[in-house]
C-alpha cells in the first residue's frame, strides 16, 4: 500500500473516532479545532506513535490538531499584540493555552477555541527581558549553558549547571533583570555544535568536512551556520556558502551548482517526507528530525526564542527540543508534519539515553536571505496571491481561484478548472479533486 494511500485510509479511521469536522461554535464549547489534513507519512506517523507512546490513529489526529492549533496561534498572537502573552498545548496536544495579560484579551482567546490564562507579561516583554540577557552573553558564567523564554512559567529561565546558581543570579542581577522575571533551572547540558559527522543528506566543506542540508531552497539549501563560513566550497552537491552566520546566529544557506536539483522532501531513513510548507508550531507540538548519524527522531518543542551558549559564543533565537541528536546531524531538518521548522544547530545528550537539541529557525533564516522555500507540488511565488484559471481571472461566477498558499475554513468557496467547490475541512495546499486532498472540498458542480 502507498503512504497517500495508507494515510487516506488511517484518515478515515481517526474521522471515525475523531470529531475532525466541528462548528465554530463547537470548537469554541470544546476547545478543539477542526484538525487540519496533513500529508504526514507513514514513517512519520509511526516514529511520532513509538516516541510519543500513543497509537498511528492518535498521532495522526494530534497533526492534525497541532496544525489547526498553530493558525488560531499564529492569529492570536497578531489580534492580541501586547496582551498576548504565549501559547502552548498540554500532553496530548488537545487543549492550546494561551497566556494573556487582560480579561479582553481571555474574552477574544476563548471565542477562538483556546483556554485562557491571566499573566503580568507579554510574550513580547518576555523576549525583550531574555534579548536583555543576550546583550550580556559575552560575561555570562561558563557554568551557565543558555537561557528562554518559559511561556508556561510566564519567565525567563537561566540554566545552571552544578555550583553555578551563585554566579548565575549574579550575572542576571547585573543585567538590571527584575528577580521575579527570572527562574533559574539546574541543568547537565553540554551543548555544543553538531558537525562531527554528515547529517541528513550529506554535503562536504572544503578539504572534507561534513555537515548536513536542512531545506531545499531556490538555487541551493538552508544549513546550519557554524558548517562552514561564507565563500567556503562544498562538494556532494557542489556549491558555494553565499551566507552564513555564527555565532549570534546559527544560520547559512548554500547556493548549489548547476545540474544540483533542490527538492521538497526529507531524508527520515528509509524513504522521505514532503516539505509543503514552513507554518511554524509551538510550544508542546510534535516534531522529528532527520540527521545521517542518528536517523529519524521525534519529540516535542519544549521552548521558542531559546538562547545557547557554546564555546564558541551565543546562540539566540532557537527552537528547543527534547528530541535527541548527536555529534553529525549538524543542519538537518527539524519538521512538523510537512512544515519545515528548522536546522539542527546543537545540543546535549544522546539518543541511547535522550537529550535537548537546538535548531534555528528556518523562517529566519528565509526571511534573512530573501530565499523562497522549496515546497511539494512547485515552489509558490514571492507574492502569494489567488490561483485564477487561463482566460478567467478572478476564477468563475466571481469566485476567487484556488490558491495552494491560503488557508481555508469550512464553507469557503473557491473556483477551480471551471468548477466551484467547497471547504469542508480547514485547509491549506490540498487541491480540489486531487486524491491526496482527503476529500477536503465538495464538488458544487460546473460555474
Amino acid at each position: 500500500m502507498t503512504d497517500r494511500k495508507w494515510i487516506a485510509a488511517l484518515a478515515a479511521t481517526v474521522a471515525a473516532s475523531v470529531a475532525l469536522v466541528v462548528t465554530p461554535a463547537a470548537v469554541a464549547s470544546t476547545g478543539q479545532p477542526a484538525a487540519t489534513p496533513v500529508a504526514a507519512d507513514r514513517g512519520m506517523v509511526s516514529e511520532l506513535a513509538r516516541t510519543l507512546r500513543i497509537s498511528p490513529e492518535q498521532a495522526l489526529a494530534r497533526l492534525g490538531r497541532e496544525s489547526a492549533f498553530a493558525r488560531t496561534e499564529d492569529g492570536l498572537r497578531r489580534a492580541l499584540g501586547t496582551g498576548f502573552g504565549g501559547a502552548y498545548l498540554n500532553d496530548d496536544a488537545s487543549v492550546l493555552t494561551v497566556a494573556v495579560t487582560g480579561e479582553a484579551a481571555a474574552a477574544r482567546v476563548r471565542a477562538a477555541g483556546a483556554k485562557p490564562v491571566l499573566v503580568a507579561r507579554s510574550e513580547s516583554g518576555l523576549r525583550e527581558a531574555a534579548a536583555r540577557l543576550d546583550r550580556r552573553a559575552a560575561q555570562a558564567p561558563a557554568q551557565v549553558p543558555g537561557w528562554y523564554p518559559d511561556v508556561r512559567g510566564n519567565t525567563v529561565a537561566v540554566l545552571y549547571r552544578a555550583g553555578a546558581l551563585e554566579a548565575a543570579r549574579a550575572w542576571v542581577a547585573a543585567s538590571g533583570l527584575d528577580a521575579a522575571t527570572v527562574r533559574f533551572e539546574a541543568s547537565t547540558e553540554q551543548p555544543r555544535p553538531l558537525i562531527d559527522v554528515v547529517g541528513g543528506n550529506a554535503y562536504y566543506i572544503g578539504s572534507g568536512t561534513r555537515c548536513s542540508v536542512g531545506f531545499a531552497v531556490t538555487g541551493g539549501f538552508v544549513t546550519a551556520g557554524h558548517c562552514g563560513t561564507s565563500g567556503a566550497t562544498t562538494t556532494q552537491p557542489s556549491g558555494s556558502f553565499a551566507g552564513s552566520s555564527f555565532p549570534g546566529n546559527d544560520y547559512a544557506w548554500v547556493r548549489v551548482a548547476a545540474g544540483n536539483t533542490p527538492r521538497a522532501q526529507v531524508n527520515r531513513y528509509p524513504g522521505t517526507v514532503a516539505v509543503a510548507g514552513s507554518q511554524a508550531v509551538g510550544v508542546g507540538a510534535s516534531v522529528c528530525r532527520s540527521g545521517s548519524t542518528t536517523g529519524w527522531h521525534c519529540g516535542t518543542v519544549s521552548a521558542l526564542n531559546s538562547s545557547v551558549t557554546y564555546s564558541q559564543g551565543t546562540v539566540t533565537g532557537l527552537i528547543r527540543t527534547d528530541v535527541c541528536a548527536e555529534p553529525g546531524d549538524s543542519g538537518g531538518s527539524l519538521i512538523a508534519g510537512d512544515q519545515a521548522q528548522g536546522v539542527t544547530s546543537g545540543g546535549s545528550g544522546n539518543c541511547s539515553s535522550g537529550g535537548t537539541t537546538y535548531f534555528q529557525s528556518v523562517n529566519e533564516i528565509l526571511q534573512t536571505y530573501g530565499l523562497t522555500l522549496t515546497v511539494s507540488g512547485g515552489t509558490p511565488p514571492t507574492s502569494p496571491g489567488p490561483s485564477t484559471s487561463p482566460g478567467n481571472p478572478g476564477g468563475c461566477g466571481g469566485l476567487p481561484g484556488w490558491s495552494a498558499t491560503t488557508a481555508y475554513a469550512p464553507g469557503a468557496s473557491v473556483a477551480y478548472q471551471s468548477r466551484r467547490y467547497e471547504a469542508t475541512w480547514w485547509s491549506t495546499g490540498a487541491e480540489p479533486s486531487a486524491p491526496g486532498s482527503w476529500a477536503v472540498w465538495a464538488d458544487r458542480g460546473a460555474c
